[in-house]
């Protein structure tokens, strides 16, 4: 395969890449042409001043320490001590042993701060008879385990053309082995096509995003294991340097969603101890996430790990899970008093106790939040986003939604938006407060094929008698008429708050009545479609 025909490959990255760093992000002068970018740490950027820090701490036998205390942990941020506000010891939020979590939605209405675990399966860069293995593994490891599993679980498997999920969050362990065994994987021939690069790069990184974005709105922390090779293996030697760089953006954004969304990334190996280098000789033997952007350093920057060199597959999935119903939280805030964009704030936490290591992230970057939508010419990384909320069957609740629609009229709906998700604007002198989402409808067949979509941007207008600034604690009704269409089997309906970012989604079946849960919140304006 030409250099050349590698490049038209790395295209599709490029695309997803340059749509990932908002121009406001970009340096004040542009990277040179000779060099490539500075070796800085992978990071989160973030907007807020309170800090969040999930640790894992382990012994020198590489035993979990889970004893011990508030003033035990001393955190310094770029050599500043910092004053720990809020501390959860060792497993504080696991769910009461009375609750039974089937779903996201019983997950964030029974236990908000619980711990769940995420467990991906890259069928895009892993050989066949690696994930047959790995999916074995995972078999083995569950069956070893009670009936009803402490953390609740959710099981993804994702191609280079599908992105689908196996099972929602369950406790219930029969449902997640019944989900593996009624999947069906390819063989994914592009893993040893070298031409496939720049595909299975874009695939890594939008899957990450996409469960990122999925799972903000739950408030505890997410564990995910990622049980594949991830990034195929590049050497950017001979590549253009803008090629390097727009990588080098994509895998630093990468890393801001998912600890904005307090993502702990681990990354399991499945092809175990290999006498002989099976995935060509751009891989690098010692490192299976070889290649100058290693996936493993993803893993570190959320406060994660990887896992690989060995067969026990099972075990290191284990590891995994269990570091996720073990790790303590505290929350500080900086003390420092004028914030620099530009300076990589490095993270430290010791304890008091000689021979434990402690896992946690290395730091963050202070970023704006983001930018604002052209709804006449749109971000392609705004319809992205969309695109994989709005056609995916993973639930968003990044925006708390509620949907209603009345017997009589089951193609009218109302959908409910949470005052909490919202952010007003200041009225003025001749604009009231306003809201600002965008709300996209999609209908599908039974074979999940899209039917019909729309998506309007919407502002929405609070009532004179509101105060004109200060905090606003108001909802927003959409109201949305439905054309019939005999072929529609469901509907989604997506949201994105366009002050956050975040989005959130419902689903539905066309003609059937909605079953709303009630709610204590004021009336909310409504807006017609």
């Amino acid at each position: 395969m030409s250099f050349n025909t590698v490049l038209r490959r790395l295209a599709a990255l490029a695309l997803f890449a340059a749509a990932t760093t908002l121009p406001a992000q970009q340096p004040s002068e542009p990277a040179s042409a000779a060099q490539p970018p500075a070796p800085v740490p992978y990071t989160i950027r973030t907007s807020t001043r309170l800090v969040i820090l999930d640790l894992v701490v382990e012994d020198s036998k590489g035993h979990v320490v889970d004893d011990l205390k508030r003033e035990d942990f001393h955190v310094t941020e770029s050599g500043e001590p910092q004053t720990v506000l809020n501390f959860d010891p060792s497993g504080a939020h696991t769910p009461a042993p009375e609750l039974n979590i089937n779903s996201t939605a019983e997950l964030d209405q029974q236990a908000p701060r619980a711990p769940v675990n995420i467990i991906l399966l890259d069928e895009f860069n892993t050989r066949f008879e690696d994930m047959a293995f790995a999916r074995y593994s995972l078999k083995k490891f569950l069956e070893r385990q009670p009936g009803k599993l402490a953390i609740p679980t959710m099981l993804i498997a994702v191609s280079l053309q599908n992105f689908t999920v196996l099972r929602d969050y369950t406790q219930n362990k029969d449902e997640i082995i019944s989900a593996l065994d009624h999947h069906f994987s390819g063989n994914p021939w592009q893993a040893h096509q070298y031409s496939w690069v720049g595909e299975r790069y874009a695939t890594a990184f939008e899957s990450l995003r996409r469960v990122a974005q999925a799972v903000v709105g739950h408030q505890g922390q997410k564990n995910m294991i990622w049980i594949g090779r991830g990034f195929p293996a590049v050497n950017f030697a001979n590549m253009p340097v803008d090629t390097e760089n727009r990588v080098y953006n994509a895998v630093q954004e990468c890393v801001n969603v998912l600890r904005d969304a307090r993502v702990t990334l681990y990354t399991i190996d499945p092809a175990g101890l290999q006498v002989y280098n099976t995935y060509g000789p751009a891989a690098e033997f010692n490192d299976p996430f070889g290649g100058n952007y290693q996936f493993a350093k993803l893993a570190t920057a959320t406060g994660g790990r990887t896992l690989y060199g060995r067969n026990d597959v099972d075990a290191e999935i284990g590891t995994a899970i269990r570091d996720g119903s073990s790790s303590y939280t505290l929350t500080y805030r900086p003390t420092a008093t004028v914030p620099n964009p530009t300076r990589f704030r490095k993270i430290v936490v010791t304890v008091d106790r000689p021979g434990v290591k402690v896992y946690t992230r290395e730091g963050y970057y202070l970023q704006r939040g983001p930018g604002r939508v052209d709804p006449v010419n749109p971000s392609r990384r705004l319809m992205a986003d969309l695109a994989a909320a709005d056609s995916s069957t993973m639930v968003y609740d990044g925006v708390p939604l509620r949907l209603e629609n009345l017997p009589e009229k089951p193609d009218s709906y109302v959908i409910h938006i949470e005052p909490r998700s919202l952010a007003w604007t200041y009225a003025t002198d001749t604009e009231p407060r306003r809201a600002e989402v965008i709300l996209m409808v999609t209908t599908y067949d039974k074979k999940g094929k899209e039917l019909k979509r729309e998506a309007r941007v919407i502002k929405g207008s609070a009532p004179p008698t509101v105060p004109p600034t200060g905090r606003l604690e108001r909802g927003l009704n959409l109201s949305y008429d439905l054309i019939p269409d005999p072929k529609a089997v469901r509907v989604r309906f997506t949201v994105r708050v366009t002050a956050s970012g975040r989005i959130g989604t419902v689903d539905a079946v066309p003609g059937q009545p909605v079953v709303a849960a009630a709610t204590t919140h004021p009336a909310a304006p409504s807006q017609q479609n």
